[in-house]
């Protein structure tokens, strides 16, 4: 069976820069043993990146939470480069879910990344509602949100969309 593992917007914003935590910093290592162990295996990898423009503040969003973060060209719009992105597949999304992922061929999906209880949550939740047939799972272990609360919630969003959470 063909795997795919997802990997949500690790980049630097996220992580080191504007909207970074310490529980981000925390999972670069896992989420890069996780890339390893699907390439390994020749599976497929698909990596986000949340992607604004200059204008952001100016959007619905940047209204909500105004901070400037992932602008597309900047360090902070960048993946992680601890990350093995070699090989892999990179889409942009400007909004916290994807919505072109119907262009896969997916038999079984997990997801990895930041924030859970934003890009996370939202894109488990998309792929579900487009695949309703396929495993998709999310290891709770290489993922990390804006709170340890928002996290927990968002974990158990997932579990009761039938979205198999791992790694507790």
């Amino acid at each position: 069976m063909k795997k795919t593992l997802i990997v949500i917007d690790m980049q630097n914003d996220f992580i080191y820069g504007a909207l970074g935590t310490a529980d981000a910093i925390k999972i670069v290592d896992k989420v890069n043993e996780k890339i390893k162990e699907y390439k390994s295996e020749g599976n497929q990898i698909i990596f986000t990146r949340d992607t604004h423009n200059t204008n952001y503040l100016n959007t619905n969003e940047g209204k909500y939470l105004p901070v400037k973060h992932c602008i597309k060209g900047s360090d902070g719009w960048e993946i992680c480069e601890k990350l093995d992105t070699e090989g892999a597949i990179i889409v942009d999304k400007p909004t916290f879910g994807y919505l072109d992922w119907e262009r896969f061929d997916f038999e079984e999906v997990e997801i990895v990344g930041l924030c859970t209880d934003i890009c996370v949550v939202s894109n488990a939740l998309i792929l579900k509602a487009m695949f309703p047939e396929i495993k998709i799972s999310v290891d709770a272990r290489c993922c990390a949100g804006v709170t340890v609360e928002s996290h927990n919630a968002a974990l158990t969003t997932m579990k009761m969309c039938q979205i198999e959470v791992i790694g507790e």
